[in-house]
């Protein structure tokens, strides 16, 4: 027997919450928006009664300081097509960095086919301008990945890495990222995958060639991080990797926002320790269930877990380059999105 439209009223007017949304209604919105962001609007499950009282603010004790260095990585900037490497630069150092992280390439300013006097004007341009060069970064492992099933790949991989080398030491900077191998690269289908173990003894071999050079050139070779690329999955395997070489000159370039989706930065720093040389921020919210670029966020707009995070990298005595590294310039007024992320690096340092 079908309820009549009377019963049918009744029955939603039953299932109203106090504040008077229909439980469907509430629902709904909460998928939406989420309960804590309707509970600051008033509109709680539980009741509409406003508090008795409104509770007292707790006394803040002032942020304890930590003592590391603000960097930016210059994809944050829209380089060079709207800006000049000396405008980056002086906006960089005006918004209170400390240093910059550049970005070699196979063509450019800065590049595969720059050189030497050119590298060395860029870090006289850099002390010019008052900024350190924090380190060298390259997206240039993935096409020339060290591990490539491809053998030309990984000596095309080899002869760019060595490049980056003597880059580094002519712009004036001790820090070289170097993305160690990749089993595969997930956003390509038709790139042959490589066999872990095999990837493992490629990246070995790759790094034993290049570490006389860096050695000579006074350049660490930092590895990075990288869940996507399925090698050196744990904070254990990466600690096992760089050790096993037993020189000073091979440490770890430690990527947060890289172990987001499925880990915790806070976790591993413990365990890399004073391998540490250098850092990327990146933002992550494990609310998105996907991965790709465009899940990076800004700095505090996330999950991570910061106070923890500079919390455990001071206990293991790190005081270098804090790199935020983030991929689209904001398509208007660029500029903020480098003094907002001054900001937020000063809110995670103590200094506000």
């Amino acid at each position: 027997m079908t309820e009549s439209p009377k019963n049918q009223s009744s029955d939603n007017r039953a299932e109203s919450w106090p504040n008077g949304l229909g439980r469907r209604e509430w629902l709904a919105y909460s998928a939406a928006f989420g309960a804590a962001f309707l509970g600051r609007q008033g509109l709680s499950a539980e009741s509409e009664a406003p508090p008795s009282a409104a509770p007292r603010a707790k006394e803040q004790s002032p942020p304890r300081r930590y003592d590391m260095k603000k960097s930016i990585n210059l994809w944050a900037f829209p380089y060079p097509d709207q800006m000049s490497l000396r405008d980056c630069f002086q906006l960089a150092k005006t918004a209170g960095f400390d240093g910059v992280e550049i970005n070699f390439g196979l063509e450019g300013e800065f590049s595969a086919e720059s050189t030497p006097d050119e590298f060395r004007a860029i870090g006289r341009l850099a002390e010019e301008v008052g900024i350190a060069i924090s380190g060298v970064c390259s997206f240039l492992y993935w096409p020339y990945s060290l591990t490539h099933a491809d053998p030309e790949r990984r000596e095309r991989g080899l002869q760019l890495a060595r490049q980056m080398i003597q880059a580094a030491r002519l712009v004036g900077t001790e820090n070289l990222l170097v993305v160690p191998g990749a089993v595969y690269v997930p956003w390509l289908d038709d790139v042959e995958p490589v066999p872990n173990d095999v990837c493992e003894r490629r990246a070995r071999e790759a790094l034993e060639k290049l570490l006389p050079e860096a050695e000579q050139a006074g350049v660490y070779l930092n590895l990075e991080n990288i869940f996507a690329n399925g090698f050196l999955f744990s904070p254990q395997e990466m600690v096992a990797f760089v050790d096993a070489f037993d020189h000073p000159r091979v440490q770890v370039h430690f990527d947060t926002g890289n172990i987001m989706q499925y880990q915790f930065p806070e976790h591993w720093i413990p365990i890399l320790g004073q391998r540490i040389k250098n850092i990327h921020f990146k933002e992550w919210d494990k609310r998105t269930r996907e991965f790709h670029l465009s899940t990076f966020r800004t700095l505090l707009d996330g999950t991570t877990n910061w106070p923890a995070v500079v919390e455990a990298l001071d206990r293991v005595g790190y005081r270098g380059y804090l790199t935020f590294e983030y991929f689209h310039p904001f398509q208007h007024f660029p500029e903020a999105l480098v003094y907002q992320t001054s900001d937020a690096l000063d809110r995670i340092l103590g200094r506000k």
